[in-house]
């Protein structure tokens, strides 16, 4: 007997798109990756997740969680030239309703139902109150960050766009780095240096810092030469680290994040080792006054590979009981 699927979810971003169906039991089922850049609007690569994995019988409904700022059921990709509405959606493939959410508020909502084993502790073990609010951040082509208020009723994500608040620099090295920064783009927003590109553009600043040379071509080449040993790559590594703990702070102290801090994002799975290796919480923790506060907050990396889909099924599941 075939499956019967309820809906359609997908996590689309400025680098990939995931899609999978949720049965009627609520699980997740046929997740595939799309690389965006082979494709021309979204709803050519919806049109062929769903003819090679559903054929003609389609779900009813579709969430899909997206990279940027969802206004009025539309959006219009930050780092990707497409755009779609949940009106048109609904016209080119029959679906009976569909929700469009940005992409860290389905992760806000998936920090919650993920496993132990599908997190790993940033620092210290500690156990985040059941009912106070969480926060999930992450750099990838950008950098998101959105919230979780807990209540009785349910949990209410809350979309962001909190990657383009200011870099506050912490010492002088990042104060040099940020002159660069400004000079080259105006404004330094964190996700100039918290994304990849802004990995690259923090690897060239710190060479110009220490008066040295800079030849490595994109942040690819700045993780592999850190592998190997390469002492600037590094220190722009560790670096990158250790200001993702402070952003990562700040928003703790923002959203009053006593339920749990969450890194995500395509990034930080890759620098895992770094982050956990101390300077990344040791930022997260040099909060001034309220250092005490923040340290009892516990920061995880989600290791899970689709927290958006986990989110945006969790958010089919409300849709269905409407």
């Amino acid at each position: 007997m075939k499956p019967q699927y309820v809906g359609l979810v997908g996590d689309v971003g400025g680098t990939n798109a995931r899609f999978a169906v949720v049965d009627s039991q609520g699980h997740v089922r046929n997740p595939r990756i799309f690389p965006a850049k082979n494709y021309s609007t979204i709803t050519e690569v919806i049109s062929e997740y769903l003819e090679t994995t559903v054929g003609r019988k389609r779900p009813p409904r579709a969430v899909i969680a997206v990279a940027g700022p969802v206004v009025d059921g539309e959006i219009e990709f930050t780092n990707l030239d497409w755009q779609i509405s949940e009106g048109e959606l609904i016209a080119d493939f029959g679906f009976e309703a569909v929700k469009l959410l940005n992409d860290f508020a389905a992760q806000a909502l998936a920090c919650p139902r993920l496993d132990p084993e599908e997190l790993r502790p940033l620092g210290p073990k500690l156990k985040g109150g059941s009912d106070c609010p969480m926060v999930v951040l992450g750099a990838g082509t950008g950098f998101g960050v959105a919230g979780l208020a807990r209540a009785d009723r349910g949990d209410v994500s809350v979309a962001t766009e909190g990657g383009h608040a200011a870099f506050a620099p912490l010492d002088e090295v990042e104060v040099e780095v940020w002159r660069r920064l400004n000079a080259r783009y105006g404004r330094v927003s964190v996700e100039r240096i918290l994304s990849g590109p802004g990995m690259f553009d923090l690897y060239r600043a710190l060479a110009d810092v220490r008066g040295s040379i800079a030849p490595l071509e994109d942040q690819r080449a700045v993780y592999e030469a850190a592998a190997s040993g390469d002492a600037l790559a590094g220190e722009t590594l560790d670096r990158f680290c250790a200001i993702m703990g402070s952003v990562a702070g700040d928003l703790a102290l923002t959203f009053g994040a006593r339920g749990g801090v969450f890194i995500s994002g395509g990034i930080a799975p890759k620098l895992a080792d770094r982050l956990a290796s101390g300077g990344f919480r040791a930022r997260f923790e040099d909060k001034g006054r309220l250092s005490d506060y923040v340290k009892q907050i516990p920061t995880s990396l989600v290791l899970h590979p689709y927290p958006a889909i986990v989110g945006a099924a969790r958010e089919l599941e409300q849709m269905e009981r409407l």
